[in-house]
């Protein structure tokens, strides 16, 4: 899903992790009235975030990550603050929590991808 344009609040960050390559990278679950999903966060983005924050992303997009859903800034997408505080967030409705089977989609050179 692309052109994702919410505002969401932070519940919580986890950890910041380094990847292989070198990236630091940090999960935030945000949502609103009417669910949460898991955001990644990437880089100097990591900082930009805390908890309690209520944010607006614009152009975002879902991906699926090993199975489960997460929000995704992305290289044009943006977040800034929010114009109005979102007060509650339903996080027993966990869009993350789902599970989903990725599909393997091949490419004319016989290249695998999986999403």
């Amino acid at each position: 899903m692309r052109d994702v344009n919410v505002s969401v609040k932070v519940v919580s960050k986890g950890e910041v992790r380094t990847t292989m390559q070198g990236r630091q990278v940090a999960d935030a679950l945000v949502g609103d009235e009417t669910g949460c999903i898991y955001m990644t966060l990437w880089g100097e983005d990591i900082t930009k975030v805390k908890e309690g924050d209520t944010i607006t992303i614009r152009n975002g997009y879902v991906s699926l990550f090993r199975g489960s859903m997460r929000l995704n800034i992305g290289r044009y997408g943006s977040f800034g603050p929010a114009e109005a505080p979102i007060s509650q967030v339903k996080t027993d409705n966990n869009l993350s929590d789902r599970r989903f089977e990725e599909q393997t989609r091949y490419r004319g050179s016989g290249y695998r991808r999986r999403f």
